[in-house]
């Protein structure tokens, strides 16, 4: 099991495996003496979470294709609140037993996900190195001397090692793309409210972002996919435009790197950077150096400015009544919001609107930045000499974007001279990250690096068929063909759209179905059902994103239900389908060809009728 996908995981199930089975034996390989967890889940919690996965497959009809990460075992950075689990935020005195679970965990358990264990992080999720924890030091996956980067930490390294498929960590500062870079995997900055942060200890509220990481580019938006949502709960949610799904990455990019790259005098990062520009040029990409003065300006607001009151102000009741319990170094930091006014606060706030309107012209004449992850990599021992400057020193390229309210994706690029893990980070404009995941994907499966530290090979994307289930549909949604109220223009399209879901196109099926009025409906439906003597019923097709699919499912009154269509050109797609115990009191109604053309002949009929 020790570095299955999310791939490997379901086919394991398919092939007759059972989550009992499957996680009772992954949760017996953890030890105590890991430092990447500070609590993994006991057999008592595992099975509450197995039994309510059963309850959760029953509703779907036993079909565990509509629980996307069915029985896939996750990892997520002990800030973030789970039932069964204390969440100590990476500090003792603070731990607390949460009553409910954080919404992104119950998205995520909704989807069929089991929740092993809680990571370890620099506390207050205050560094970016990995060592300031009570809990023990997590090791880089390459090399135990060297950090493993924080303050997600721990959630790196059980992806690294290849003990989960994938984990969440939180990124304020570059907390989800530092310990990504020094360990060779993925990692995924969504745009500032893209997850909720209900339920997640707070570092900077307005700043916060829960982040991804898995061993692939496809892994990680897989878990996006699912993750992303509008939470009411959570003042500072959001939702994506609309034309999220439609943004890419064009096939010869314009990239901005830095004129000047700051390595800290590390040669060996610094050849890596070059191989990896060299690479990605020689890809198609223009890659443009430009002065990166700018970014530094904005990072100078995060820590030496008004902004580090916000992290004060996270955890002020606890640390006023605490101070002696909170890190040393983590207590100078949080502490420094004593210098600050409610006027400083204001005018950073100005500062950065003003340095805002600039970056974003900047990038605005790019398809995204392309920067290195970290710009060197540091001993542990050297960290604990010197946790301050070094600390800053790894920031370098991450500091600035979620102030700018940027979206990042953390990809591996290159192993250097001494075997360390090089990456690289494309940075974009707000709701980008699903186009730079698709850049990146195809980066990454060409740099022939293996899956984190495990070893593995990169699993190669599967061509395109045509003629599979779900063909052609956007990363991360299930096509689903509409036949009758939830046409466009009809009363219950709504369903469609307040999920995200994506018109496509206008087709027909197979000439091998029969479509029926049904009677005693409200609003008015039809029921299409396969048939020898049939002919092609015009439907629409539409993209839903796969952690909406349940909910619309569950939505759907009997006798309708989902079930797998062919269309015209042998595609096939989700789409309704009709019991054939409706159809005694129904119409036929096949002569007309769809559902509106049905409903246009119905209203002339009544017109003619009333003249």
């Amino acid at each position: 099991m020790r570095g299955w996908t999310i791939a490997d995981w379901l086919d394991a199930y398919r092939n007759g495996a059972t989550p009992e089975q499957l996680l009772g034996e992954l949760l017996s390989t953890l030890t105590g003496s890991d430092p990447a967890w500070i609590s993994v889940a006991t057999p008592e919690v595992l099975q509450v979470q197995l039994t309510k996965l059963e309850h959760r497959l029953e509703a779907a009809g036993g079909d565990i294709s509509r629980l996307p990460l069915y029985g896939v075992p996750f990892a997520a950075k002990d800030n973030i609140d789970a039932v069964g689990f204390e969440t100590t935020a990476g500090c003792p005195a603070f731990a607390y037993r949460p009553e409910k679970n954080a919404t992104l965990i119950e998205r995520l358990t909704d989807a069929g996900a089991v929740l092993i264990g809680k990571t370890n992080l620099d506390q207050f999720a205050t560094g970016l190195v990995g060592v300031r924890s009570p809990y023990g030091i997590p090791t880089n996956a390459f090399d135990p001397e060297y950090i493993s980067g924080g303050s997600s930490s721990g959630s790196a390294s059980v992806v690294a090692r290849g003990i989960v498929p994938f984990s969440f960590g939180t990124d304020t500062a570059g907390s989800g793309r530092v310990p990504a870079g020094l360990n060779n995997i993925v990692g995924l900055k969504p745009t500032r409210g893209a997850f909720s942060n209900t339920g997640v200890v707070p570092a900077c509220r307005t700043l916060d972002c829960v982040s991804v990481f898995a061993t692939t580019v496809e892994e990680a938006t897989r878990v996006y996919d699912v993750a992303a949502s509008l939470d009411l709960s959570d003042g500072l949610s959001r939702e994506a435009p609309a034309a999220a799904l439609e943004w890419r990455v064009p096939d010869q990019p314009r990239f901005a790197i830095p004129s000047h790259p700051e390595f800290f005098g590390d040669a060996l990062a610094e050849r890596a950077f070059k191989d990896a520009v060299a690479h990605v040029e020689a890809r198609g990409a223009t890659c443009v150096p430009v002065d990166f003065a700018l970014f530094d300006d904005v990072t100078a607001l995060l820590y030496d400015g008004a902004w580090v009151a916000e992290r004060y102000a996270a955890i002020r009741a606890f640390a006023e009544k605490h101070e002696d319990d909170i890190h040393p170094v983590v207590r100078d930091i949080i502490f420094k919001a004593r210098n600050f006014s409610a006027a400083d606060a204001f005018d950073g706030i100005y500062r950065l609107a003003d340095l805002k309107r600039k970056a974003d012209a900047l990038l605005n004449q790019f398809d995204a930045l392309l920067v290195p992850t970290v710009p060197t990599h540091y001993r542990i021992a050297e960290l604990l000499d010197d946790p301050i400057r070094l600390n800053s020193n790894l920031g370098k390229y991450t500091n600035f974007v979620n102030l700018l309210d940027w979206s990042a994706l953390a990809v591996p690029a290159n192993l250097r001279e001494d075997g360390l893990p090089f990456g690289i980070t494309l940075i974009g404009d707000a709701w980008r990250e699903r186009a730079l995941a698709q850049y990146a994907s195809s980066w990454h499966q060409a740099t022939g690096l293996t899956r984190g530290a495990t070893g593995l090979p990169l699993v190669a994307s599967k061509p395109a068929d045509n003629h599979a289930v779900n063909a052609d549909a956007a990363a991360g949604t299930i096509r689903v063909a509409v036949v009758g109220a939830h046409l466009r223009g009809m009363p219950l399209n709504h369903e469609l759209t307040s999920r995200h879901a994506r018109f496509v196109e206008a087709t027909t099926t197979a000439s091998t179905y029969r479509l029926y009025a049904l009677a005693n409906t409200t609003p008015a439906k039809p029921g299409l059902v396969r048939s020898t003597d049939g002919a092609p019923i015009k439907v629409e097709l539409w993209d839903l994103p796969t952690a909406e699919f349940g909910s619309f499912v569950a939505g759907i009154p009997a006798p309708l239900g989902i079930g797998t269509l062919t269309l015209v050109d042998g595609r096939q797609v989700k789409g309704f389908i009709c019991e054939p115990y409706a159809l005694g009191d129904a119409r036929d109604i096949t002569e007309f060809g769809g559902w509106v053309s049905y409903l246009d002949s119905q209203r002339t009929s009544t017109t003619t009728s009333c003249s």
